[in-house]
């Protein structure tokens, strides 16, 4: 809630924290671990058509500034219509532009990792989850039916699966 209400407050456009301080939460929850168990960092989303890295610098600096230690080293925000400026160099696959943060989530490798949450300012929560919340709270990764199976897959759910013995892994095809 910290970083929600943090985020909330420095007025992003379009903004989602999603992945792992999301779906891992849940798994938390439903396993009866600790609240905080696994998350390594806070997933921050926003949208901005202007893909500069000055212009994304400025608002990594922003938030980092908007939080303290512990969380300001754990929070990681990213401009999700810039990733198609780099992602094809890092991860060898193409990533066309993006119309809003929303639809970063469908590219993810897994449907259980593709779901976001944002504050509202009158305290309601949006859930934004293209596939659903089945297979966050059935504890199941799967690979993501609309793109190809991600290079580092199997790294992934080993990670996962070392945190969370409980997670079914569904093979790729």
């Amino acid at each position: 809630m910290t970083v929600l209400t943090t985020v909330r407050g420095l007025g992003l456009d379009d903004w989602l924290v999603f992945s792992g301080a999301v779906y891992q939460a849940a798994w938390n929850d439903v396993t009866g671990r600790a609240p905080g168990y696994g998350v390594k960092d806070f997933d921050v989303g926003y949208f901005d058509e202007d893909v500069s890295w000055d212009a994304e610098d400025v608002v990594i600096k922003r938030v980092a500034e908007a939080f303290q230690e512990p969380l300001r080293g754990r929070v990681e925000v990213r401009n999700q219509r810039r990733v198609s400026e780099w992602f094809e160099t890092k991860f060898g696959e193409p990533y066309p532009p993006i119309d809003d943060t929303a639809e970063a989530l469908k590219r993810f490798i897994a449907p259980a990792f593709a779901v976001g949450v944002r504050l509202a300012a009158d305290d309601t929560i949006t859930v934004v989850a293209p596939f659903g919340l089945d297979d966050v709270f059935d504890m199941r990764i799967r690979p993501n039916p609309l793109r190809p199976v991600a290079k580092d897959w199997d790294r992934v759910t080993a990670r996962a699966l070392e945190r969370w013995p409980e997670l079914t892994i569904v093979a790729p095809n």
